[in-house]
Formats: C-alpha cells, structure tokens, sequence
C-alpha cells in the first residue's frame, strides 16, 4: 500500500481505522462520506497534522478519483450506494476494510458469522484462545476494527473475528484457518435483497479456505448441515449440534455436552454448571469449543472458561432486580430469530419491549414464541403498528405502545409483578431512534437503574 492513493468510503470507526492504516503503510487517503453535515475539520484533526489525507463530503465528484487506485468501503454502506457505481466506471477495485485487514496481518485468522450468537461466540472465543495463546487479538463485529489491531499482529498471533455479511460481500482472498457459521435465519433482507443471495454471502466466509483449513458448522441447520455435508467444500467440516447425537462432533445429551472423536463419546461439560442461559448459548459455547480444540486448546482449558464466561453486553445480560422484577437487556436481539432465544431464555413471566427499525422482517414465528411466556407487549419506534397488526393476528393482545426508552421502562414496571421479568429484546434494529443497539442497550439499562 505505500505510496497508493486509496479512497475510503465511510468515516465512521471502521472508516478511520481504515485510513489510519493505510496512512501506517505510507499511503495517500481520500477519506469520503456521502454526509455532507460532517465537519471536515473534526475529521482531519483525528489524524496526524502532516497525514497525507483528503476529506470529500457529499456527492462524491469524479475529480475526487484522480490517481486513486484502490476503494476501501465500509461494512455499512451497501453496494448499491450511487457512488459505488462512480467507482465502478472508473474501474477502481473495491474492498472491504476487512480485506485490507487481511492483506496486512500475521498469524492465525478465525472469522465467526452467522445471523445470531456472532458476538457471545467470538468473545468466548477469543477468552479461551487467550487462555493457551500470548498474542490474541478479538476484532471485527464485536466492536473494534480489523484494520486497528493489523499491525500489531505477528506469526505468533491468533485474530478472532467476527465478520458480518456485510464484510463478506467485499472479501477477494480472504481465507480464515478456521471459520464457524453458527446459524442462517432471515435478516439484512432489505440489503441482501433475497434468502439465497444471503446464504450464498454467509457461506462466502470458506471460499478460499483449502484441505488444511477448518469449518465448524450447526448440524441443526439445515442449510448449514447440506453445506457442510458438500463433497466439494474444501475445508474440513467440524459440526455440533444441541438437538441430534454426532459420530464427530460436540453435541448435548439432555445437560451434557459430549465430545465424540475417535469412535468414543466424552461427556465434558454440564451445561448447568455454565454462568450462560438458553440453548443457543450452548450452541455458542459448543462453536467456540469446537474452534479451540481445532486450534489445540487442551479440553481442561476449554471447560474451565466456558464455565466461568458471563453474558456479553446486550445479550441476554442481567441488569439488576428491582421489587421481586429481574431485568434484562438483550439489545443485541435484532432480528426475530435473536429475540426468540432471549425469550425462551427467560426464567418466568415475562413483559417485552420490542420494536424498531423496519429490516422487512416478518415477525410470526417469534409472536408464536409468546404463549405461556410474555405477559405484555411493550412496543416502541417504527415497526410498532406492524408487529401490533401481526400480534392481534395471532391472538396475542396486551400490548401497549410507548413514545421512548424510559416510557417502555416505566410501562414495565407497573405491569410486572414479583417474580416476572423485563426484557429488552426488540427483534428489530436500533436505527431511526438510536444509534445503534449499544446506545438503546445501554439507555435502557440507565432507565432501569433509574426507577
């Protein structure tokens, strides 16, 4: 990258980042946002005073791609984008920052994806490599960018990422040593456009994987388990399952995770003995075993941090109890599928608030998901006449709306009674009235600590 002039598109976190390592490896850097309310200048003062760095703002001109030779564009911005198709006519070759992180680190590469448990999975993860390895380095998805951590990175190194599909739309030779695709639920379909061109993107994360690399996939999906069970996939497929007994594999007996290898089975962890909740946690936390032992993590290692990992940030996290009500902030459950797991995770009676941001998710499955289970519906931002209309539908009736966070709150804890629970999980993303699903997450927990 020294001395080539890379347009960045997106000046977000993954943007800056981005720039910043280009600018590391003696590059020029066009950094671009179609917002034309940012100030240049706060930008700029994010970089050295002498970095070699243009900011354009708006519609992207077609003089602003003079000399460039490379776009690197952001995971949020869909392919789409008007200025997407400038570059393409100036035959400008474009990646993901993910790519370019790729292009530039050492060591060992694990790319989890998946739609649900991405988050729990790298960061259970990457506490067990931790455990065995010096030099660990968890990015992507989680929150902190491929691009940051790459030149820090050595042969001795092992990276953990969680990759989204949209990072996976802009990879090229991008090749993990292991990948893991926990779960393909419908989302992102207002992106990605159809099912199949979503799964296509998931499954996109082996594409350049070979004979010596790994995959662990969920044998109870079952568009992972055709995948898996494909005579032309390269790499070699490790499954597990929380509902079938495997001959390889880890898989869960009744509270037992089994490990069967060899033409034995090995009981080797009690999933009652883990500080996590829900079946799809133990899913989670048979990925990342499944991963660890591939990476020649000792079993003892594993089962000790497995039993000791807690719930990450807006997933299922406990918050506090208040007047007999448990509360809990899944924020993170931004898709029906997601929401259904925080639901069946939940200990009793539960009052919900849900609702956001329009993704064109269809929301019956998880409304099935209610009875015996959600005492009141709590609904809040866009979609709140839209899984009212389907709610009604279903039978399903107590529901109330609210105008913000801390009215839903307040709603809740009127109507919940001394051994019920609260959960934030909205089956819907954060944008129109948040940022994103840690600022909803955490204005939730700050309405909750305030009653």
């Amino acid at each position: 990258m020294s001395d080539q002039k890379v347009l960045v598109a997106g000046a977000g976190k993954s943007g800056i980042a981005a720039a910043k390592l280009l600018l590391a490896l003696g590059g020029e850097v066009v950094l671009y946002d179609g917002n034309d309310r940012i100030d240049p200048n706060k930008l700029k003062a994010r970089f050295d005073e002498n970095a070699k760095i243009t900011v354009l703002l708006g519609e992207l001109p077609r003089t602003g791609l003079v000399g460039v030779e490379l776009a690197i564009i952001s995971p949020g911005i869909a392919l789409d984008a008007p200025f997407v198709s400038v570059l393409d006519e100036a035959k400008i070759p474009i990646w993901g920052e993910v790519q370019l992180a790729y292009h530039v680190a050492k060591g060992k590469l694990i790319a989890i994806t998946g739609t649900n448990g991405k988050t729990t999975t790298t960061a259970l993860t990457g506490e067990i490599i931790k455990a065995w390895f010096e030099e660990v380095f968890v990015v992507g998805n989680i929150g902190i960018p491929c691009t940051q951590t790459a030149l820090e990175t050595t042969e001795r190194s092992v990276t953990v990422a969680e990759v989204s599909s949209f990072q996976l739309e802009t990879i090229m030779d991008y090749r993990p040593d292991i990948s893991a695709i926990l779960n393909i639920t419908p989302d992102h379909l207002n992106r990605h456009g159809t099912m199949e061109n979503y799964i296509e993107i998931k499954e996109r994360v082996t594409v350049n994987q070979t004979e010596k690399d790994c995959v662990v996939l969920n044998y109870d999906d079952p568009v992972l388990r055709e995948f898996g069970e494909d005579r032309g996939l390269k790499p070699k497929v490790s499954f597990f399952s929380s509902r079938h007994p495997l001959e390889e594999g880890l898989y869960l007996d009744n509270k037992q995770i089994v490990y069967a290898h060899g033409g034995s089975r090995e009981p080797v962890l009690d999933v009652r003995d883990m500080q996590l909740l829900g079946r799809h946690n133990y899913e989670n936390a048979m990925a990342a075993m499944a991963i660890a032992l591939r990476m020649g993590v000792p079993m003892e290692v594993i089962c000790r941090v497995v039993k000791s990992f807690k719930a990450v940030e807006h997933r299922i996290e406990f918050v506090l109890e208040r007047a007999g009500v448990k509360y809990y902030n899944d924020s993170k459950g931004t898709n029906p599928d997601a929401a259904i797991q925080a639901i069946r995770a939940m200990p009793g009676p539960t009052v919900l608030i849900a609702g956001g941001y329009d993704k064109q998710s269809e929301y019956d499955t998880w409304i099935e998901e209610f009875a015996g289970k959600v005492k009141y519906l709590v609904l809040i931002g866009q979609t709140r006449d839209k899984i009212a209309e389907c709610a009604r539908a279903h039978g399903f009736n107590e529901i109330m709306y609210a105008e913000d966070m801390e009215e839903a709150v307040h709603v809740c804890a009127a109507y919940a009674d001394a051994g019920d629970n609260v959960l934030l999980s909205p089956a819907c993303a954060s944008w129109g009235m948040f940022d994103n699903y840690e600022q909803r997450g955490r204005i939730f927990k700050e309405c909750v600590r305030g009653l």
